[in-house]
């Protein structure tokens, strides 16, 4: 069996950092959920610590992109959850452009898995 990927009616509730979205999926049947999502394939910067001002421009983009109350179409791959039990999707505003792709294009996030590991440097250094 191929991939199967299911695609959704939803409205942003709130934006909590740039790859982390909460929204209200329409199942269907008069069926609403409230979720907690995470943008599949990408790692945005963060709202604290470091990575602090990229990460609000990051969020600032989302924010602009697709404010709260706007109504979007998600996409997710088999449903499937990611480490935190968000589910993974892409999301798509209304004129069909891919939030995802937009961040990784103008540099609000890199490929998820390329981002270099916290402490790092530190871990070299005691060698």
């Amino acid at each position: 069996m191929g991939k199967i990927d299911y695609f959704y009616s939803a409205e942003v509730l709130k934006i909590v950092d740039a790859d982390t979205i909460d929204i209200r999926i329409d199942l269907g049947l008069s069926v609403q959920v409230n979720i907690r999502t995470r943008l599949h394939r990408i790692d945005a910067w963060e709202v604290r610590g470091e990575e602090r001002e990229k990460g609000l421009l990051a969020k600032a983009r989302v924010e602009e992109l697709i404010p709260v109350g706007t109504e979007v179409t998600v996409n997710t791959h088999k449903d499937k959850k990611g480490k935190y039990g968000r589910y993974l999707v892409e999301i798509f505003t209304a004129n069909n452009k891919n939030v995802n792709n937009i961040l990784l294009t103008e540099g609000h996030a890199v490929v998820y898995g390329t981002k270099p590991k916290k402490n790092t440097k530190k871990k070299e250094e005691s060698k």
